[in-house]
């Protein structure tokens, strides 16, 4: 029997009930741990989302007869793995189906805080606006601009493909340098000063854990250019939020848009408070397309486990 913690995309829903026999815990809001184990009865597999924290102390707690943990993402922060390996509990996920999805909404934040789109529109459904002059809401060009890439896996790569149509200049700083053919022509960088000195537009698309943990600090901010942009559709725990709103606050930083964040979905109050900060709520593969192929890939993976073939 297959446990489904939350609302999934219909066609989703569909295929796990030909291939399973299925419950659904249709969980909304914070996760609870205690009703999702009083309703393993009889469930070899779980499928999960991002929202639901799968420490040591739940997957010690599971029936031993569940088999797999598949998850609605591609990170596995959620997942304590070292716990799950040491249950024998195969954890699936779903990565590479949502690049472009979220390459889009990165390049989406970054023109809307390039052109203030967020106050424009604050502006004009609070009824304020009296018209425009030479001088009125002025924002910055995107185009031809500087791109700089933290993290140029399959998210990345996608984002840097788009920009070059924007005719910008792609700049990255990675944990390894790829190949020649994946870089088409960006610009490598090994050391965070470098590459930070040298960008208009800051992506992070980098995984969240400890080695990325408030990678942008207030150090690093201060390696920006003055009115840079930053935008993180990666992981909120990359940000120091205290760093990033005093640099908003002050001009050092231009404007950001952020569609992660650290705590989500209790989120710094500072950002509430900003004009030049768009916000999102982590949509980034919030797609009908995207979120039903990430649905699909995680039935795959599950059904691997429990040696369910593939519905046709």
């Amino acid at each position: 029997m297959l446990l489904i913690t939350r609302d999934v995309m219909p066609q989703v829903l569909e295929r796990a009930k030909r291939e399973h026999e299925v419950r659904e815990l249709r969980m909304e809001g914070a996760f609870d741990p205690q009703a999702l184990l009083i309703s393993l009865e009889g469930v070899n597999a779980i499928l999960c989302n991002s929202s639901d924290i799968f420490n040591a102390a739940l997957i010690n707690a599971l029936p031993p007869q569940i088999k797999v943990i598949a998850t609605y993402s591609v990170g596995l922060e959620h997942i304590d793995l070292a716990a799950a390996k040491a249950r024998g509990i195969e954890i699936r996920n779903t990565p590479g189906v949502l690049s472009d999805a979220t390459a889009e909404l990165a390049l989406t934040l970054m023109l809307m805080a390039a052109r203030r789109a967020g106050e424009g529109e604050r502006l004009l459904r609070a009824r304020k606006w009296q018209g425009i002059s030479p001088t009125f809401h002025l924002g910055r060009d995107v185009f031809g601009k500087t791109l700089g890439i933290f993290g140029m896996g399959r998210i990345g790569q996608s984002l840097a493909r788009m920009a070059r149509g924007l005719n910008m200049t792609i700049h990255y700083y990675n944990r390894n340098r790829l190949p020649a053919e994946q870089e088409e022509g960006a610009i490598y960088h090994a050391d965070d000063k470098s590459f930070l000195e040298a960008i208009d537009f800051l992506s992070i698309n980098a995984p969240g854990g400890p080695s990325t943990y408030h990678w942008l600090n207030e150090a690093r901010i201060g390696m920006m250019r003055l009115g840079s942009f930053v935008v993180n559709t990666g992981r909120g725990s990359t940000v120091d939020d205290e760093a990033l709103i005093a640099a908003l606050r002050s001009g050092h930083i231009a404007a950001a848009g952020l569609d992660v964040f650290e705590n989500e979905p209790d989120i710094h109050q500072g950002y509430y408070e900003l004009e030049n900060a768009v916000l999102l709520p982590h949509i980034g593969s919030a797609t009908v397309e995207t979120r039903t192929a990430m649905g699909f890939l995680a039935l795959d993976g599950l059904n691997e486990v429990v040696g369910v073939d593939r519905d046709q």
